[in-house]
């Protein structure tokens, strides 16, 4: 399959188009009508600093249903335990900057730069993209981030600082959502990490059936809160 240099007006080619590897197109931007039409296509930017804007949809696709969740003993008792504070969307660039130089401190690559962050922080502020906090003591222990559109949410990147800190975000956050009646959450790529949390590899073909379903839901824009009941109108669009 061919990789497609994308044009300046904000299209895609069909996911299903992709490289044996996801690979899909190059170039574009990182507006947030660019992103947002990608992440409802199946589609999403990965690349390293030196690389222009690519864009992804891989084959097999790495997803978790909620309900799906494993929660093993010694990660029940450490939610049960108050070992840390977990808020949601109270420290969105701390926790996408983290999740960035956390990666180059362990001589990771990062997808996550400079261009990225101001994305994504934009994002944030117009009510798609979240983040959630593990505090210790004050301080900043771990987290995640990612994008919500309908009924799904797209998992992006998480770090830690202290152990286990980025597992309880994870799984309080994916408690939380099933509460709230979300059906799929994006894992894009496989990890043994995740995979042991309960996250599953589906065929691209199920999982863009999956996603156009969620889609469907009305996108629940703004800042969340953790003790938001599960019928609260006020953030979804109509």
């Amino acid at each position: 399959m061919p990789v497609f240099r994308l044009p300046q007006d904000i299209r895609f080619p069909p996911p299903q188009l992709a490289r044996e590897d996801g690979l899909l197109a190059v170039d574009g931007d990182l507006s947030t009508e660019r992103l947002l039409l990608a992440y409802r296509m199946g589609i999403f930017p990965w690349f390293s600093e030196e690389d222009p804007l690519l864009w992804w949809s891989p084959d097999p696709r790495l997803v978790l249903f909620p309900k799906d969740l494993k929660v093993s003993r010694r990660l029940a008792r450490l939610l049960q335990s108050r070992k840390f504070t977990v808020t949601i969307d109270t420290a969105f660039e701390a926790v996408i900057t983290a999740c960035a130089r956390t990666r180059l401190e362990n001589d990771e690559p990062t997808w996550i730069d400079e261009r990225m962050i101001a994305a994504y922080s934009r994002l944030h502020r117009e009510g798609y993209a979240h983040s959630v906090e593990a505090w210790q003591e004050g301080r900043l222990a771990g987290g995640l981030y990612g994008v919500s559109l309908g009924n799904c949410f797209f998992g992006e990147s998480m770090f830690t600082r202290v152990s286990n800190a980025s597992k309880v975000s994870f799984a309080t956050l994916v408690q939380w959502l099933q509460r709230q009646g979300f059906e799929l959450i994006d894992c894009q790529v496989s990890t043994a990490h995740l995979k042991s949390l309960g996250a599953v590899e589906i065929p691209r073909s199920w999982f863009l059936a999956l996603l156009e379903k969620a889609l469907k839901a009305p996108d629940r824009r703004g800042r969340w809160r953790f003790d938001e009941p599960q019928e609260e109108e006020d953030n979804r669009d109509r």
